[in-house]
């Protein structure tokens, strides 16, 4: 109707659920395709159809690189679910009662009915999980129509958002606005400004570092952690808060955040709209002041990440405060290490796991090699044993990820890795860490010199893969304070 002739390319899927060892092991994969099938057809523009967590960033990072024009539409959050009057949302509340299930405290009946509920409809997690927040991140960085993120899949209103898109991507062929007019300093720092004050998932570090990377522009763990600190956290949805992305969409969405930190934000930054930033949210308004605080009346008056450094994390780490324990966010406690993922699973139950409510459980081989591919493994369960005595948290450290609808107090992205021989490989069980979250420190109590023998007994780990492209990953993937982006990836 707008003039265009549309063409429909797929790419691979990203199954979040189903993909072995992790669909993270595939983003940078996924990336590869899409920039692939841009260069080469003779496409004039390009709509981004996504949804969940890493099928966002890796369209994004592969119209960066081929820098046609291009605009992302995500399919949207799913209805609310519902189990006997209580609002679920997928992830979040499935995490919190199969804890209790596992205690003995929920029934086989109850968590089958629990089950059945809790995916109402299409579309993503309805929580401010990695999907939620990196279609947020799109629309905040000015990928996505003003507005779009947060209609929910099942929504009319999301069909003729996808009108409207369709008849601009082609005025967008016209203008000739490419990503790299609009993957500016000023975006990215916009974008990171939004991800601290919507509380948003862990994994928006690595996505966000991946695409500027591709976009040629310099972001660092520095930057979140800035603009963490100076950007209070406004939206109350879960697993940090309590409500969810459909209560956020009615409450005014990303455009009412943006609003609220427009005088922080670069109000220059273009839009795919062909709008500047400042004409797009300008006039936006915030319709529940419990979903969306106003900047003068925060959750907390700093943002969801934080960054920590210190001899356990040379090249950085990240922790989520707004979904953290506030008691554990200074703790001193022992450390219980699990050498592997199939090891915690083997022993997480074990009703005499010498462990209390102050052991601090570590595991290592959850990075980008050592997983590989970091998977989503870093809510370390919670010993069985501990669940019985009442204890919902306890301080966990890994080199791995968690997703996005995860809770508690997790420290995550260690860096480097086990399986490269950061200091995380050289902790045992029974070492003191200390986390002072406030002071942005992660410190193992050992003296160097016996870091020093111990690391002279390490041994690094047998390759995952010797061929294909697990190979190739391996060989060329960068460490997380990077974005696991490869090498050969970042424009030269």
């Amino acid at each position: 109707m707008a003039g265009g002739f549309p063409l429909e390319f797929p790419v691979m899927s990203l199954a979040e659920m189903l993909m072995k060892p992790t669909a993270m092991l595939f983003r940078n994969l996924m990336s590869m395709e899409v920039e692939e099938s841009i260069r080469a057809h003779p496409l004039d523009a390009v709509m981004l159809l996504a949804g969940c967590d890493k099928t966002t960033p890796a369209m994004l990072m592969g119209a960066a690189s081929a820098d046609v024009p291009a605009m992302l539409l995500t399919s949207g959050p799913m209805l609310a679910g519902d189990w006997h009057g209580r609002k679920l949302g997928a992830g979040t509340d499935g995490r919190k009662l199969f804890d209790l299930y596992r205690a003995g405290e929920v029934t086989d009946q109850e968590m089958a009915e629990v089950e059945c509920a809790l995916g109402r409809s299409a579309g993503h997690c309805t929580v401010m999980g990695t999907a939620s927040t990196m279609a947020i991140l799109s629309e905040a960085l000015g990928m996505s129509p003003t507005g779009s993120a947060a209609i929910p899949a099942p929504d009319s209103r999301r069909l003729a958002m996808a009108e409207e898109a369709g008849r601009r991507i082609v005025d967008l062929a016209k203008e000739d606005l490419k990503p790299s007019r609009i993957l500016t300093r000023g975006a990215f720092d916009n974008a990171l400004r939004v991800q601290m004050a919507i509380g948003g998932s862990t994994n928006a570090v690595i996505h966000l570092l991946a695409i500027a990377g591709r976009a040629g522009v310099p972001l660092t763990l520095d930057d979140f952690d800035r603009i963490s600190r100076s950007t209070p956290w406004l939206v109350n949805l879960k697993p940090s808060g309590d409500y969810l992305m459909e209560d956020f969409f009615s409450a005014g969405g990303v455009p009412a955040v943006m609003r609220e930190l427009l005088p922080d934000l670069d109000g220059t930054a273009l839009n795919v709209s062909g709008l500047t930033l400042q004409a797009c949210v300008g006039e936006a308004r915030g319709y529940n002041r419990e979903v969306i605080r106003e900047f003068s009346s925060p959750l907390a008056s700093e943002g969801g990440t934080a960054i920590l450094y210190g001899n356990l994390a040379p090249d950085g780490a990240v922790i989520k405060p707004t979904a953290a324990s506030p008691e554990l966010l200074q703790h001193r406690g022992r450390a219980f290490v699990f050498e592997s993922r199939s090891e915690l699973m083997s022993q997480i139950d074990d009703e005499d796991l010498p462990v209390d409510a102050n052991t601090i459980l570590v595991m290592k081989s959850g990075g980008p090699r050592g997983g590989p591919g970091m998977p989503e493994w870093g809510q370390i369960p919670l010993p069985k044993k501990m669940i019985r005595q009442g204890v919902r948290d306890m301080v966990r450290i890994s080199d791995a990820r968690m997703s996005g609808t995860s809770f508690g107090t997790v420290v995550l992205h260690m860096t480097p890795e086990s399986a490269v021989g950061g200091p995380l490989a050289l902790v045992e069980t029974g070492d003191e860490i200390v986390l002072d979250v406030a002071g942005r420190r992660i410190d193992l109590l050992v003296s160097d010199a016996e870091l020093s023998e111990r690391r002279q007994n390490w041994k690094a780990p047998s390759p995952a893969y010797n061929r294909g492209y697990g190979k190739l990953f391996l060989e060329h993937v960068e460490q997380a304070n990077l974005g696991c982006d490869f090498d050969f990836l970042k424009p030269r």
